[in-house]
């Protein structure tokens, strides 16, 4: 069996841009494997990964694995050809696009119910590859990229393991550390879910709702959106600050080394915190006067008003909006689901997501 440092699952925008990135800033030796079915475009990635790792001198090296990533057994197939010590999971049957797209009644859900309507497409492989961690014989740590915000705490009530996401949280992190009204030696702390980033999509004059939280060297900010005036998001996803978030932290796990940032979702927590990554373990990393259960609380909170929860009884529920969008579609969803009847919601959502792309 074949092993590798960190497995890339997917060949799109997210992935190519981890996987160019640990090439261009890898300072240890690291192996990556990238998968997914189209040889073409996993040829190209190794090629261009390879290139840039010789073009900036880093100790990163490139493999491909073409596979079906939605085949059946395909997750388990990849792990015994790999044997990854870590699983950047970055491959979905739903494109993340869709916030920037528009015409149909898809898209027009999505936008007025938010994106926990993607939830469960978001959801299917990352699932099905964390019951074949839970059944491969080797530890392998799964850093999810899809909705890790919400699709984290699915995997986790179905009693898998999932480490952290990336992006969300992170792109709010690193983009007000770069603001230029906060000092570059500064210490910053960012509480935030995927919800805060629609208002630094608009214009600083059209900002309004509920900001993230942020710290300064301990000291929380009292106007987010006036202090960061400054930062400007693109209406598509911004892939090149979310899909780079997490390369530090991935390279300090290759190489078993300390690490603090921020990331979404960590051990299945909804929204987006400060972290520490120590001896391989993430955790919480809060800022002073701010204790665990009030930070998950304040991140549950915005799903709780409009998304999709989890409960501790196995039930995934749709909330506000969305709940009403959806039901009016699909009664049967009015209680819910059982998080372990993923794949045949799946299925169902997938028949009404098409009926909608259909319909203007």
């Amino acid at each position: 069996m074949s092993s590798c440092d960190i497995l890339i699952s997917g060949t799109g925008a997210f992935a190519a841009r981890i996987a160019f990135d640990i090439a261009a800033v890898a300072g240890e030796p690291v192996g990556v494997v990238i998968a997914g079915r189209n040889r073409s475009r996993l040829n190209w990635l190794r090629t261009a990964a390879n290139a840039r790792a010789a073009m900036f001198g880093s100790k990163a090296r490139f493999t491909a694995h073409a596979l079906d990533l939605l085949a059946p057994d395909a997750s388990d197939l990849l792990l015994a050809a790999t044997n990854p010590r870590i699983l950047v999971q970055a491959a979905s049957i739903q494109t993340s696009q869709i916030i920037a797209q528009t015409g149909n009644a898809w898209t027009r859900l999505v936008a007025e119910g938010g994106l926990s309507a993607t939830a469960v497409f978001q959801a299917l492989i990352s699932s099905r590859v964390a019951a074949a961690i839970a059944r491969h014989a080797q530890p392998v740590t799964l850093i999810n990229c899809s909705f890790p915000d919400v699709v984290n705490g699915l995997i986790t009530a179905q009693e898998h393991q999932v480490a952290c996401g990336m992006g969300n949280v992170a792109i709010l992190s690193n983009v007000f550390a770069g603001s230029a009204s906060v000092p570059r030696e500064a210490a910053i702390k960012v509480l935030a879910h995927y919800q805060n980033l629609a208002a630094w999509r608009q214009a600083p004059e059209l900002r309004s709702g509920r900001a993230p939280r942020v710290w300064i060297d301990g000291v929380e900010v009292d106007d987010v959106f006036a202090r960061f005036a400054d930062i400007q998001l693109t209406p598509e996803p911004v892939i090149e600050i979310s899909g780079a978030s997490g390369v530090p932290m991935l390279l300090a796990m290759a190489a078993g080394r300390d690490w603090s940032g921020h990331v979404p979702g960590p051990n299945g927590l909804p929204g987006g915190y400060p972290v520490r990554l120590s001896q391989g373990e993430l955790v919480l990393d809060l800022p002073p006067g701010l204790g665990e259960a009030d930070a998950i609380a304040w991140n549950a909170s915005f799903e709780t008003q409009s998304g999709m929860t989890v409960g501790q009884d196995g039930r995934a529920q749709f909330t506000g909006i969305l709940h009403d969008r959806l039901v009016a579609l699909r009664p049967a969803l009015v209680s819910g689901f059982a998080v372990h009847d993923l794949e045949a919601v799946c299925d169902d959502l997938l028949q009404l997501r098409d009926r909608l792309i259909a319909t203007p």
